[in-house]
């Protein structure tokens, strides 16, 4: 099994890294999400950056743009699918503070962008077979720019959690003290929302929506379940996801399947066993 891994591995190394990167990159970003409840957000914000892709779809094929190549090619629709996340994941932080709950703004979200992502494309059967593409999370065929690409979002992510570290935590923690002690709460939510957005936007447009979704609640989820402490946690769930990843293009290649559904099986199971595991542990 190993040895077939080895064997594709000049062919494949592109997509094999970029989808390591991705599992650590939105592990990372995952504990945030996860340690304030907001999976649905995530979920949301993988929806809405699929309308962007389809967007950019729609507006590279219309006449307006029709002398404009880079208006079709991969990296206007990363932009896009990134534009739409960004403002997905600003319009779900926000909520909850009028007279809709945070709820019913991130589900309005979620539907509304995920219904328009089809109509964009609806008469295009290109269009509509990329929609299928990111929905069925096939990661093959990542690029060098995509290497280097997710390699300095995830360094810049990993040093500045590492530079922030004790204001994350307090704001995770407890936000009103957090207030009390001088940090900019809104600033903070706001700089956090866009980052999500990035990380999922750009994630999405290589590694599709299970994927990536799946790498961003998954790892943290176990890590929570396993950790006491929230910062143990920020360390545990990249190793999560980056074994999980690992593992699951290793089994995709010798088994010929599909490398994301693979990982999120792979990582949902590792979940199950936490839960158990957290349920026979002692309650101190």
């Amino acid at each position: 099994m190993i040895e077939s891994f080895l064997a594709s591995w000049s062919l494949f190394h592109n997509t094999y890294v970029t989808g390591w990167l991705i599992a650590v990159l939105l592990a990372v970003v995952g504990v945030l999400v996860v340690a304030r409840d907001q999976i649905f957000i995530g979920a949301a914000v993988s929806q809405a950056s699929m309308l962007g892709i389809a967007m950019g779809m729609w507006l590279g094929s219309s006449r307006t743009l029709a002398g404009c190549s880079w208006c079709r090619s991969d990296a206007f629709l990363s932009l896009c699918g990134g534009a739409f996340a960004v403002l997905g994941a600003v319009v779900t932080a926000g909520a909850g503070r009028g007279r809709e709950s945070s709820e019913a703004i991130t589900g309005w979200v979620f539907l509304l962008a995920g219904s328009l992502a089809v109509l964009a494309v609806a008469h295009s059967p290109h269009g509509m077979e990329e929609v299928h593409r990111l929905l069925s999370s096939t990661i093959i065929g990542a690029t060098r720019s995509d290497v280097a690409a997710f390699a300095i979002l995830t360094l810049l992510t990993a040093a500045a959690v590492t530079a922030n570290l004790r204001t994350l935590l307090l704001l995770v923690m407890d936000e009103e003290m957090a207030r009390a002690v001088g940090v900019r709460v809104a600033l903070w939510n706001r700089a956090l929302a866009v980052w999500l957005g990035v990380a999922v936007g750009l994630s999405i447009r290589v590694s599709g929506v299970a994927y990536a979704f799946g790498c961003l609640v998954l790892p943290a989820l176990v890590a929570k379940h396993l950790c006491r402490r929230i910062a143990a946690i920020f360390l545990a769930a990249p190793t999560i996801g980056l074994i999980s990843a690992v593992a699951a293009f290793v089994l995709a290649n010798y088994y010929d399947e599909p490398p994301g559904q693979i990982a999120v099986t792979l990582l949902a199971s590792a979940l199950a066993v936490a839960w158990l595991v957290g349920r026979a542990r002692p309650r101190s």
